[in-house]
């Protein structure tokens, strides 16, 4: 994906080193949002190994402003095994709250569509929390549908480490 210009002189464009602090405190903002704000464990150096180490297993493209992140999309790839082929897995979409209503969300969400539809990716999913009605509507205002008839499963701490033991 290319840096794209928006018409408000921000740019969006893929995640570089440097961007690390930037893109930790979005991800600190969403868990903030999320209501979970004493969720984050990451730190700018597993931000570093994950996006830039020696092959990078998760992606960000950013919305930068006058030198400032504003807006993150973290992600990584899927596999299906019906289609044969990879897809991308949004984890998280955060816009700053002062810069929501500028575009940057769905300036975002159209980045991440071009880098599918560029190398023939046919699925772009994510998953939002059901009492999160803004983001929802964004969400179905550029086509995305939802999947209820799927539900999230995880698997954490003992019990993951009993299912290990198994």
């Amino acid at each position: 994906m290319q840096t794209r210009q928006l018409p408000d002189g921000a740019v969006v464009r893929e995640a570089r080193p440097g961007d690390e602090p930037g893109i930790l405190a979005a991800i600190q903002a969403l868990a903030e949002y999320e209501r979970e704000p004493d969720a984050v464990d990451n730190t700018t150096e597993a931000l570093t190994e994950m996006l830039f180490g020696g092959e990078p297993k998760v992606f960000a493209q950013v919305v930068e402003r006058s030198g400032r992140i504003v807006g993150i999309a973290v992600w990584f790839l899927t596999y299906s095994t019906w289609t044969g082929k990879h897809g991308i897995w949004l984890e998280d979409l955060y816009v700053h709250e002062s810069e929501r209503g500028s575009g940057y969300g769905l300036a975002l969400m159209a980045s991440l569509a071009q880098v599918c539809l560029q190398r023939g990716y046919p699925r772009f999913e994510w998953t939002v929390l059901d009492w999160n009605a803004p983001s929802i509507g964004f969400y179905r205002s550029i086509g995305a549908l939802g999947m209820e008839e799927w539900t999230t499963q995880r698997v954490t701490g003992q019990a993951l480490q009993r299912l290990a033991a198994r």
